[in-house]
């Protein structure tokens, strides 16, 4: 028998429910721990204001734990019938506990619970997130500061332009993550804020404690307008996954100079025969089809953001049910960023490396600018400087000198890697993941 919270008897069209149900019970399995977690802290603030018996409250959370449990083995499911998570998660608790079960709804409205439930799920995922961009960063460094003697040609409009180095290359994808880490940061603080008792979007007439739930659940602090609460809702999924987008960019761009790089015509990486695929035809072919594959799901992901404002770009403030179809936008973009993050930590992990590039004089113009320079530095008027090497270079005498000496900060021979890791780790320690373990840990406690 179908379950719903807003049912007053009157039978819905069997093709009318399916149509406005769509994927959103597929889409609430991923957020049925967070719908739990959510449900013990608002009944926790509803005993201490009155509403519920203080035996109430510890049958009810034993309860809630038992249905914890459950989503945690991967048990949990929403039965047919069954609108949503919400239902689903009530109707547990009144099959166990009769009338009792049905009091754990007063003081909010689906509409709270979903926006809270949402924001729980983005703050876990952001975490899984960031440290799974923190494993690459840790990677890139690595090499970074292994292949940082190691000169490769840098280019501008695809042409050779001035020497380069794997440290430089390795470098600049993790300094990218980092700025990456910092849009993350900005996203998580956004998210990290309580729409709990915003109930419909217009609070309630019950003395909520909304402090109260604000530091059960962990977060920094509440959504303190009712009415911006439910504004909220898709406009925090989109500057999330703009954060999210943020690092698929990075992704990409390393995925195609990945591409480019290990191609015969450049000769410059190698991914291990294992990592690559084959051709049906060609026997001679070794494919980097994770890059290929990381690129088009990585451009995929940065086109998120503009789906979901174009559900919820000319919606004007209230609920309204075109916010269902975000969930279907949001919630898989966290898995699918986390595979990719995956397979290039490997791929780069992996990576050999060809250390002997310049030594084909097909690359020695890329040092003219070196000996421009030297020629500067030693009193010639740069422009006089750049015209004569010109000049020896359309005659066929430029020699190159290939002795790199730069040390100007983030050059080729100064890195700063250092620098760079320091920035990464201070906007990590800023997202304070500890305070979201300790407010679940104390909830979870109830015996």
């Amino acid at each position: 028998m179908a379950q719903k919270l807003w049912d007053k008897g009157v039978t819905t069209d069997h093709e009318i429910e399916r149509f406005t149900i769509g994927r959103d019970q597929e889409m609430d399995l991923y957020l049925a721990q967070y719908d739990v977690l959510g449900s013990m802290a608002h009944i926790t603030m509803l005993e201490s204001i009155g509403l519920l018996e203080k035996e109430e409250l510890q049958l009810l959370l034993k309860e809630l734990k038992n249905i914890y449990e459950i989503i945690q083995k991967g048990d949990f499911v929403i039965e047919e019938g069954i609108e949503d998570v919400h239902s689903q998660v009530e109707l547990m608790l009144t099959r166990s506990l009769g009338e009792m079960g049905k009091k754990i709804h007063s003081g909010r409205s689906r509409n709270d619970q979903a926006l809270l439930d949402l924001k729980l799920f983005a703050r876990a995922e952001i975490e899984k997130t960031v440290a799974k961009v923190c494993g690459l960063f840790d990677v890139l460094i690595a090499q970074s500061n292994r292949y940082k003697n190691v000169l490769m040609p840098g280019y501008t409009h695809l042409q050779i332009a001035m020497p380069s180095s794997f440290g430089l290359w390795f470098g600049a994808y993790a300094e990218s993550l980092a700025d990456d880490l910092q849009l993350l940061l900005s996203a998580y603080k956004i998210a990290n804020r309580n729409p709990l008792g915003s109930a419909a979007g217009y609070g309630s007439s019950f003395p909520l404690n909304r402090q109260m739930t604000t530091d059960l659940l962990g977060f920094d602090t509440m959504n303190y307008n009712v009415v911006y609460a439910q504004m909220g809702r898709g406009k925090m999924e989109r500057v999330v996954t703009t954060a999210l987008a943020s690092v698929a960019a990075t992704l990409s761009k390393l995925a195609f100079d990945a591409c480019l790089f290990s191609s015969q015509n450049f000769g410059f990486i190698k991914l291990p025969d294992a990592f690559t695929t084959g051709s049906s035809i060609m026997p001679h072919k070794k494919n980097p089809d994770v890059f290929e594959l990381t690129r088009a799901k990585c451009n995929k992901i940065q086109a998120i953001p503009q789906q979901i404002t174009m559900i919820v770009n000319n919606l004007p403030s209230g609920y309204f049910r075109d916010l269902q179809i975000t969930k279907e936008c949001f919630v898989p973009t966290f898995e699918e960023l986390n595979d990719c993050l995956n397979m290039t930590t490997t791929m780069m992990e992996k990576v050999t490396i060809n250390e002997h590039i310049l030594d084909d004089s097909r690359y020695d113009l890329i040092f003219s600018v070196e000996t421009v320079n030297k020629l500067a530095s030693e009193g010639m008027p740069f422009r006089d400087a750049y015209k004569k090497v010109g000049l020896d270079i359309e005659a066929g005498n430029f020699h190159p000198e290939k002795e790199i000496h730069h040390t100007h900060e983030g050059s080729i021979g100064n890195l700063c890697n250092d620098e760079i890791v320091a920035y990464k780790e201070d906007i990590v320690s800023q997202f304070n993941f500890d305070k979201v373990d300790r407010a679940y840990n104390q909830l979870l406690s109830v015996k």
